[in-house]
């Protein structure tokens, strides 16, 4: 579709929209609503011209010259901008329950996802037992801590790659390596199998179709916007996002259909991954999960741990290479606390206050995702003085709160020393740092994802001196960020491991 026919087309919609409108009578208010100030819009797109190639970003720029609660018009959504931990506190903890549903975007409606998801489901009784089940069978503590060998062998892996690369004195691509060793990671546990391998195609079609999917999710989508526009789908995105969804999903019902034949075929059932426990639920009981509806359960645990924590590492590992002070200092903590010849076991993180310092301020300046999943109000809600109408998108810039300069000295300085002797912590208490959400609809993998990311990152540090490729100086680094679901580096980190002595 050329440029010309979608304007059309946006025109037409408006048109539309605008006589329907026009011909119906507005409820009338019992008494007057204030909304959160916002800028100026224009005819039709409202606006839509204001978020920019990067609208975390453009946002946040935005929340210091209107507040931190703002109200913008993208289209015919009235969306309101949350930019504070005050704003996210009042809204995700003391408002929880005005806040849990979602905005349901157009992209993850291919294949009717949205529907079967935990991750855009409404807040009803099916996503309560898909929450429950995670939290029983994939994110417990007693499932966790008894796959702590696994884990270890999936990070042995990935030092056994690097120690191959130190060899041959070749480069690491630190993202791919840590997907695919999280890629193994999940595999593993929910299949028994590894599904990654660092120098395979499958692994890199793998990433590549997740990566689609989250720079799919995370494109401002003119159907999102505009509803008359669903039908026709004018980007592409959920006839993409269709594409990648069936994909992934084919490849789990094969596996599914493998463990169901096999388990035909069994004189005895066994419990040893993820997926026998899941195809073992007791539909009588009061967790019940159709053997169909597991693909679209999984999709979200792949599509969601894989990218978000490759991420999140690759993030880390660039800020250390670009601060070798830091760097040198954390490598002196895991060599007097583990000793040089030992490898770092996830009972040793509790030990290590600066490597966990490095998580967090990894965290607080790199989120994952800017802005947690979209919220949607279903009734007016009054968060101080000011009305979040109902039906509103609410957006939390998780990106700018860990950016405020009333919070944070020196916001843009990647700075671990401000963690240390700090309780702030991840876990959606303290809403200056809230990279996985906060109440109820807070992210059921952060168990996992900590322990996976200490664990690698203190490996990496721990096992290997590193050369940027190329010889480029620290100060040199290309630290730009690609906009989507998830925030990406928009250069590939890439690095030569050294072996040390």
């Amino acid at each position: 579709m050329d440029y010309l026919s979608f304007v059309l087309y946006l025109l037409l919609a408006w048109i539309a929209i605008h006589l329907v409108l026009s011909s119906t009578k507005k409820d009338s208010d019992s008494s007057p609503r204030i909304l959160p100030p916002g800028p100026p819009t224009v005819p039709i797109f409202g606006n839509l011209f204001s978020l920019g190639t990067k609208p975390h970003i453009s946002l946040t720029e935005l929340a210091k010259r209107y507040g931190p609660l703002m109200t913008l018009q993208l289209g015919r959504v009235p969306t309101v901008i949350i930019s504070s931990a005050v704003m996210a506190k009042e809204a995700l903890q003391r408002n929880d329950i005005s806040f849990s549903n979602r905005m349901v975007i157009d992209a993850v409606c291919a294949l009717n996802h949205h529907e079967n998801s935990l991750v855009w489901s409404q807040v009803s009784p099916k996503w309560r037992n898909l929450r429950k089940i995670c939290s029983s069978h994939v994110f417990s503590t007693n499932r966790l801590d008894a796959s702590q060998s696994l884990r270890m062998n999936k990070v042995k892996d990935l030092l056994s790659y690097a120690t191959k690369c130190s060899e041959d004195n070749t480069t690491v691509d630190i993202g791919q390596a840590a997907f695919t060793t999280i890629l193994n990671l999940l595999s593993s546990t929910i299949f028994s199998v590894d599904l990654g391998d660092p120098n395979s195609e499958f692994t890199h079609e793998f990433k590549e179709i997740v990566r689609g999917i989250m720079e799919e999710a995370g494109k401002p989508n003119f159907a999102d916007y505009f509803p008359l526009l669903k039908k026709i789908d004018p980007q592409g995105i959920r006839r993409r996002m269709s594409v990648h969804f069936q994909k992934i999903i084919d490849l789990f019902n094969s596996m599914i259909d493998k463990r169901l034949q096999s388990r035909k075929t069994s004189d005895s059932i066994q419990d040893n991954d993820v997926l026998d426990a899941l195809l073992g639920i007791d539909q009588n009981k009061t967790e019940k999960l159709e053997p169909s509806k597991i693909p679209y359960l999984l999709l979200d645990l792949f599509a969601a741990g894989t990218d978000t924590t490759s991420s999140t590492l690759e993030w880390a590992m660039a800020e250390l290479l670009r601060n070798p002070d830091i760097l040198k200092r954390v490598k002196q903590e895991l060599c007097e606390t583990i000793g040089k010849e030992n490898p770092v076991q996830e009972s040793d993180i509790i030990r290590l206050p600066y490597l966990q310092a490095i998580v967090k301020e990894t965290f607080r300046l790199h989120p994952a995702v800017p802005f947690l999943v979209p919220r949607k109000v279903q009734s007016d809600v009054n968060l101080f003085g000011f009305t979040v109408p109902k039906n509103a998108q609410v957006l939390v810039n998780v990106y700018a709160i860990g950016r405020d300069p009333d919070v944070w000295e020196r916001p843009e300085l990647f700075d671990p020393e401000r963690f240390i002797g700090s309780e702030i912590d991840v876990k959606g208490c303290d809403f200056e740092l809230i990279p996985f959400g906060a109440g109820r609809r807070i992210c059921p993998g952060l168990p996992l994802a900590v322990r996976i990311i200490h664990l690698m990152l203190g490996s990496l540090i721990h096992g290997f001196d590193w050369e940027l490729e190329g010889g480029v100086s620290p100060e040199m680094m290309n630290m730009e960020e690609k906009f989507g679901f998830t925030l990406e580096r928009d250069q590939r980190l890439r690095a030569i491991p050294v072996v040390r002595v």
